[in-house]
């Protein structure tokens, strides 16, 4: 009884209302960040390694500590100090809490597809630059009146502009070293164009994550959109090169950006109090210490996920303990729904976590 009483608090609205139970979300990724991390901090078993860590007597200094709720909020402590108290956090296995991708695959592009499409398909099979056949929630939101020109993306990596495919033609989307381009660029905007077309790494795939929230919230100050997809990529690019250094440096980075987010929301009368946080990762990594670098389907742990939610219409249970199993390609529809719509599209759409109740006159 409990555990559905939990449940229940975490999706339901207001049926009787007739507005959309949040009027903004912003949905922001962090790539391939385990749940171990977030849930218990710094791993000692990968820490204190010479192999991934360069300077094993300082790193602990900034994050160890004796129990994974110290850990943690050394780690992240906007997330652990306030989105703890005022939202939710999902997907800490240690209490069969389970988040994972539908997916088999666990790789980046067939996580993005699934969180932005609501459908794991099966013949998304590599990372390659190929424009996704798929229809995305972005582009459907910005097809309806409410939220027409007021959807944008941004995205570390440049494959998101494949990915979202055709959405470039509807939305803002920018995405790698793309500049920025419009009408009217502010100073930062210039600035970060600047810095971007003139780095020595403008021919990588993942550009730096604090060049895309600099965009980002310079775009978001400027236009006011309503719909706001934040994909960072340096969690994943650092693993890949077995840097837990930068890894958990790069969270702690990610954490901040949380909070500055936050910050201009509640600073903002446009977003106060209206809008919803929707924060995630497309897929897990290793879990054994010699496989945290890696991920993939024959790789154990990268289909363990998390999920992290806060806003007005979402109850704040802090971190859920009780037992619960879903999955990615249910996120879709769960956004589409605390905007008090319901995505269709041509491909298999997956429903809601639960079948919680809509605002009414959502169909």
């Amino acid at each position: 009884m409990k555990k559905l009483f939990i449940v229940f608090l975490f999706f339901s609205t207001t049926a009787s209302s007739q507005k959309p139970s949040c009027e903004n979300i912003f949905i922001i990724t962090t790539d391939g960040f385990r749940w171990e991390e977030l849930f218990s901090g710094a791993d000692s078993a990968i820490l204190f390694n010479p192999q991934y860590v360069k300077d094993t007597s300082y790193l602990p200094y900034l994050y160890w500590a004796a129990t994974a709720e110290e850990r943690r909020k050394k780690l992240m402590p906007f997330l652990w100090n306030y989105v703890a108290v005022k939202g939710q956090l999902w997907g800490n296995r240690k209490y069969d809490n389970q988040v994972s991708v539908a997916n088999p695959y666990h790789f980046s592009y067939a996580g993005y597809n699934e969180l932005l499409t609501g459908y794991a398909d099966p013949l998304v099979v590599t990372n390659k630059p190929k424009n996704n056949r798929n229809s995305n929630l972005l582009g459907y939101l910005n097809g309806l009146p409410q939220f027409k020109n007021s959807v944008a993306l941004f995205g570390s990596w440049k494959l998101f502009s494949y990915i979202a495919n055709g959405t470039n033609k509807k939305i803002p989307l920018n995405c790698g070293y793309d500049s920025m381009e419009e009408d009217s660029l502010s100073i930062t905007e210039q600035t970060v164009n600047f810095l971007q077309q003139n780095s020595s790494n403008n021919t990588l795939p993942t550009r730096t994550d604090l060049l895309t929230f600099t965009l980002a919230t310079e775009y978001i100050t400027k236009n006011h959109p309503h719909v706001v997809y934040m994909g960072f990529g340096e969690t994943d690019e650092f693993a890949h090169h077995g840097q837990y250094d930068n890894y958990l440096n790069q969270a702690n980075q990610f954490d901040k950006f949380l909070a500055q987010l936050w910050t201009l929301i509640q600073q903002d009368e446009f977003y106060k109090n209206k809008t919803t946080l929707f924060i995630t990762t497309d897929h897990g990594r290793g879990r054994k210490p010699s496989k945290w670098t890696t991920h993939g389907p024959f790789i154990g742990g990268s289909d363990e996920t998390w999920m992290v939610q806060m806003g007005p219409n979402i109850t704040p249970l802090g971190e859920v303990k009780e037992k619960a199993d879903f999955n990615t390609a249910q996120f879709a529809q769960t956004i589409a729904g605390y905007l008090g719509e319901s995505f269709s599209a041509k491909h298999p759409v997956a429903d809601p976590i639960i079948s919680f109740s809509f605002p009414t006159g959502v169909k």
